[in-house]
């Protein structure tokens, strides 16, 4: 069984040989190879050669952001619009005038719309380059007041979707049966959440969502017109998984906020994908107290980096019971676990062994590090807990869900 197999079973409630052990590892990989400061067995290797001769799954999630055909392809990183080599589309505007400015870290763009004009500002400086971030930070948001409304929608009612299943073809190839190529879709999950994590400032979006609700989702109704063009073109693509949405946070997209805005169309996009036997993947990494059951409703299949007590309220018992037979958990392992200044190494042993009790049957989960293993990670509790992965033996399995997706998960290669 191919590691890639293996988190299939997983997902799919198969028995196994055993738990699926696949911790993100890219920014720890990009910090300490830029550092000099890699394991020295591993001083000269590649992410993907480190991957497999610990014979760990390869965790191909969350995209590389600066993984681009071309420099230009990353200039609407601001409007939430990513176009990178991997993901099964891209985005052109049209009838839309762009002005790109660079300034050493910094890249301004201007857009000039029949109906009023946009500023954008993103960093990328040696800080984020040292700390292996491979996404740029917004220093000026599209949306500074409800005059930039229309200009905002005009952009995406003009964004013309194209396929790019090519460029996920040569991404799956690289990973291989290392692990699952999940396909990237947006990090945001809605129009309205694209309004609140990428195009306005935080403080800004909920004071417009009170003072302004009709002028805010007039906007979110044509940033809705453009995800629908987004979803139909990736529900096509040849990808076993997809990604969409990500960072929720029971503070910022509050329950109520969730179902009203978010579940809708991360269901949409399920049943989309479901009706085509594919699987859906969310990145649910924040604090997630009063948001599980609504991970449930929306019908997603894996919580990519489910991030329990310490560092969030729930504990990750709490979180397995709310998701039993439904949906599978990637990730499980909080990263503070990895840094002997935050957690002895008394307390990382006492930690595992409470953690491994809470397992139960360890059926649908794929094992890993949440959010990721950060850079100054102790490389040998990795392999520690790697070690406690093997040590815990088969995996009995649960029932399947009576769900469209099972078609496909019967129809795999085992």
């Amino acid at each position: 069984m191919t590691r890639k197999q293996r988190m299939l079973s997983a997902i799919a409630g198969d028995p196994l040989d055993m738990i699926p052990w696949a911790p993100r590892l890219d920014l720890w990989y990009n910090a300490n190879k830029r550092a000099g400061t890699l394991p020295v067995k591993y001083k000269k290797a590649t992410l993907t050669q480190i991957v497999d001769d610990l014979d760990m799954g390869y965790h191909a999630v969350i995209p590389d952001f600066k993984d681009l055909r071309d420099p230009g392809d990353e200039v609407h990183r601001a409007l939430g619009i990513y176009n990178l080599r991997a993901m099964p589309y891209a985005t052109v505007l049209e009838n839309v005038g762009v002005e790109v400015d660079y300034r050493g870290d910094e890249t301004v763009v201007e857009y000039h719309t029949p109906v009023g004009d946009i500023r954008t500002r993103v960093l990328y400086d040696e800080a984020m380059r040292k700390a292996g971030v491979s996404i740029t930070h917004v220093l000026e948001c599209a949306i500074k007041s409800d005059r930039d409304y229309a200009a905002v929608g005009y952009i995406f009612e003009n964004a013309r979707v194209i396929r790019n299943y090519d460029g996920y073809a040569e991404f799956a190839a690289d990973i291989g049966e290392r692990g699952l190529a999940v396909a990237f879709v947006s990090l945001a999950a809605s129009p309205m959440h694209l309004l609140q994590r990428e195009l306005m400032p935080m403080h800004l979006f909920f004071y417009e969502l009170y003072d302004h609700p009709e002028e805010i989702g007039q906007c979110a109704s044509k940033i809705g017109g453009y995800l629908d063009r987004v979803f139909e073109a990736v529900a096509e693509c040849p990808a076993e998984t997809f990604l969409l949405g990500a960072n929720y946070d029971a503070g910022i997209t509050y329950p109520p906020f969730f179902a009203e805005h978010i579940l809708p169309w991360l269901k949409r996009m399920a049943d989309r994908l479901h009706q085509a036997g594919k699987l859906l993947f969310t990145h649910a990494d924040g604090e997630n107290t009063g948001l599980l059951e609504y991970y449930l409703a929306s019908r997603i299949d894996a919580a990519d980096s489910i991030c329990p007590h310490p560092m969030t309220k729930l504990s990750f018992r709490e979180v397995r019971d709310v998701f039993a037979g439904a949906i599978t958990i990637m990730g499980g392992v909080p990263s503070i676990c990895l840094l002997p200044e935050v957690m002895p190494n008394a307390d990382f042993e006492a930690y595992l062994d409470q953690f491994f009790q809470e397992l139960g049957s360890g059926d649908r989960l794929i094992l890993g590090i949440s959010d990721t293993a950060p850079p100054s990670a102790d490389f040998e509790r990795m392999l520690r807990i790697g070690d406690r992965v093997k040590a815990w033996g088969p995996v009995q399995g649960s029932r399947r869900l009576d769900r469209e997706r099972a078609g496909f998960l019967g129809r795999r290669h085992v």
